[in-house]
C-alpha cells in the first residue's frame, strides 16, 4: 500500500489501519475540509503527524495548529477534537496502549 495513494471523502475522515501489533496501532487517516464536531477521549497515548494538508486541533481546550511535516502528542484520556482541516489532508496515527 501506498500512504499518498487515496481519494479524499467529501466528508469526515476516512481511517485505514496499517498495522496493529501488541500495544500499537499505526493508522492513515484522511479528512476532507467537512468534520462532525466530536469530542474524543481515548484510553490510548497517540502520536499523530500531518504528511499533507493542515489541521487545527483543540486539546485540553486550547487550540493548536499543525502543517504539513508537524507532529504532537495526545496523552491518554486528554479531551481533544478536530476543528478545522483543509479538504485531501492526510496524517499518520500511532495509538499506544
Amino acid at each position: 500500500m501506498n500512504l499518498y495513494d487515496y481519494k479524499t471523502p467529501q466528508k469526515g475522515e476516512t481511517f485505514h489501519t496499517l498495522l496493529e501489533h501488541k500495544n500499537i496501532k499505526i493508522s492513515r487517516i484522511i479528512s476532507a475540509d467537512t468534520l462532525e464536531d466530536k469530542e474524543y477521549i481515548q484510553k490510548e497515548d497517540e502520536w499523530v503527524i500531518i504528511l499533507e494538508g493542515k489541521a487545527i486541533l483543540e486539546i485540553e481546550k486550547k487550540e493548536i495548529v499543525l502543517e504539513k511535516g508537524e507532529h504532537i502528542f495526545i496523552s491518554a484520556y486528554s479531551p481533544h477534537r478536530v476543528l478545522q482541516t483543509e479538504q485531501g489532508t492526510l496524517w499518520l496515527a500511532v495509538y499506544i496502549s
